[in-house]
């Protein structure tokens, strides 16, 4: 594709950035708000330390694992209903946004549970035989101690709902990843495919940079 080209289609890349980063955005956050809670709850309700309640435990990690087993394309289809109740319509990067904070929330929950449970006994109990009021405890020794796995999850969860973005470009979603099929597949112009392939693992490797950098200055087992 010659130079004009690439320039007849700029505004067609910024706006396909700009959606893309629109679902990733509405995505995570709907991640943060909810997943994090969420994973905290899932480990609060199976410690025999804190507030164990099986009958919700079992609620809350079934329904996880029940949205967390669903293929994300399946996902998309299955929820058009919930999207179209919620934002008026089933196309575009607000509606992807749905699916994909459906998908989010719980998987950034169980990689929440998974730092939590990785805080050693030990601590814990200390922490417990202190007498110190439960959500004192949270914020003093659980965020802190899981607060570099916690940085991890969320990097794990901004690339995977990279990944889950470009494919919601499949059904209408817009994004990168309708950029990509209607230009590179429909059109058969490789070069504009090879440049979203590209440009979408510049944008992992970023995340990942920053997601490491992150994490390290939060763990304070590692000397700065």
């Amino acid at each position: 594709m010659n130079f004009s080209k690439w320039i007849e289609l700029f505004p067609e890349l910024v706006n396909a950035f700009a959606q893309t980063f629109l679902m990733l955005g509405i995505s995570l956050s709907s991640a943060l708000v909810f997943g994090i809670p969420l994973g905290f709850l899932i480990y609060l309700t199976d410690k025999k330390l804190f507030i164990p309640n099986r009958f919700f435990h079992t609620i809350l990690g079934v329904l996880a694992n029940l949205i967390r087993s669903i293929p994300f394309v399946i996902l998309l289809v299955a929820l058009i209903p919930l999207t179209q109740s919620l934002v008026g319509t089933t196309i575009g990067p607000l509606a992807a946004s749905v699916p994909l904070s459906v998908a989010a929330i719980p998987f950034l929950a169980r990689l929440v549970e998974t730092s939590l449970r990785e805080i050693p006994e030990g601590v814990l109990e200390a922490a417990v035989s202190t007498g110190a009021k439960l959500s004192l405890i949270i914020k003093e020794v659980l965020i802190p101690e899981a607060l570099p796995g916690i940085f991890s999850a969320i990097t794990v969860t901004i690339i995977s709902l990279l990944g889950y973005s470009a494919m919601a470009g499949i059904v209408g979603g817009g994004g990168i990843g309708d950029l990509a099929i209607r230009f590179g597949y429909y059109r058969y112009e490789d070069d504009i495919m090879f440049a979203t392939v590209f440009v979408l693992i510049a944008l992992v490797q970023t995340f990942q940079w920053i997601g490491d950098k992150t994490r390290k200055k939060s763990d304070k087992r590692v000397s700065h």
